[in-house]
């Protein structure tokens, strides 16, 4: 009994190219509408590689588009060369873990499957750009969240260590804002080391200079930020309850391609804030809070909520209406989280408009 052979397919020359992204190398696969995977290529990350690459996957016939995994980390430099030679970039997201584990785990796998979700549309989110403001408010904004972060750490430490201090050194101290504590603790000057006070006063002076070093980084950081978030969205500061560091985060999700998010609802989706269905068999119209989306983004504009429930006038009048019909203060805030997003969402595209709360 001979077996049937299936007919050649004839490649159509148009391709998807999936990459699988890593710090010191890349995986491709060049995926073809009609034949399927052609070929898989691993690269360097560099100029020299993103070159090879490209002159590699333009041979097997015209580029529809690139997906590319971590356009925001390791991909963030093939992302930016191959937007330059005007090729569309698809951001793709990790294969599910049930069918890594069941189809196996490899790179060139992953690439393959980046350039399939593509071409299926299972993968259609266009990665920020990063080389604007945003991007600057980004970086900016991580070396400043890590400033505070340490500058809280020193100031703990701090006063753990003023507890085994000299007992006339901590009256002089006491009710001291933490500026002031730094300052009078920075000006100690102890002697050589011949007990433990000497070692506490040497800790206390180092960690008050280390406190006050920290403090002014973080206040230049937050000056740039602020200057920088000023120039690119005044409207977003002028409303009210979103402060420069909100603005800052939310610049920082849109990205300095705005266009890319095509609808409120889609930023409501992005920032975590959109509900989900949760109904099932005998159960209709219930739905859940979405525990994914931008966390940080989520949860600056939660800071909005309690702001606006708090002093804006409108809102505190919407929060009255809502708990005289039954709603807890947690679906409260969740409906107030989704407002601020269509707020946002109308800035950000079409200016200052006012928001109405209705049902």
């Amino acid at each position: 009994m001979t077996g049937l052979s299936l007919p050649e397919v004839t490649p159509s020359g148009h391709i998807v190219v999936g990459v699988d992204t890593h710090k010191y190398a890349h995986v491709a696969a060049v995926l073809d509408t009609t034949a399927g995977l052609r070929s898989t290529l691993s690269v360097s990350t560099d100029r020299n590689g993103f070159e090879r690459l490209l002159a590699w996957a333009g041979s097997f016939g015209r580029i529809i588009a690139f997906g590319i995994e971590g356009t925001g980390s390791y991909g963030a430099s093939l992302t930016s060369f191959v937007r330059q030679h005007d090729i569309t970039v698809i951001e793709v997201s990790r294969p599910d873990r049930r069918l890594r584990r069941l189809n196996g785990k490899s790179d060139t796998l992953d690439a393959e499957n980046a350039a399939r979700a593509v071409l299926s549309g299972a993968a259609t989110a266009i990665p920020k750009v990063a080389s604007g403001t945003a991007e600057m408010v980004r970086q900016l904004k991580v070396a400043y969240d890590t400033a505070v972060k340490a500058r809280t750490a020193a100031m703990v430490t701090l006063k753990a260590m003023l507890i085994h201090a000299q007992d006339d050194l901590r009256a002089s101290t006491e009710g001291k804002t933490p500026v002031a504590l730094a300052r009078t603790l920075a000006r100690l000057r102890p002697g050589s080391l011949k007990d433990t006070t000497d070692s506490n006063r040497h800790v206390l002076r180092t960690l008050s200079r280390r406190w006050l070093s920290l403090d002014e980084e973080a206040r230049s950081l937050d000056r740039m930020i602020h200057d920088l978030v000023q120039k690119a969205v005044p409207q977003l500061v002028e409303a009210y309850g979103i402060s420069t560091h909100i603005a800052a985060e939310i610049l920082i999700v849109v990205g300095d391609n705005p266009e890319r998010i095509k609808s409120e609802a889609a930023l409501a989706k992005l920032a975590g804030v959109s509900p989900i269905p949760a109904s099932s068999g005998m159960t209709s119209g219930r739905y859940r809070i979405n525990r994914g989306g931008h966390r940080q983004l989520n949860a600056a504009i939660y800071r909005a909520a309690i702001v606006r429930m708090r002093s804006h006038e409108p809102t505190k009048a919407y929060v009255a209406r809502r708990t005289a019909e039954g709603k807890t203060k947690r679906d409260i805030v969740r409906c107030l989280k989704r407002y601020i997003v269509r707020e946002v969402y109308r800035l950000l595209r079409h200016g200052p408009k006012l928001t109405k709360y209705t049902t």
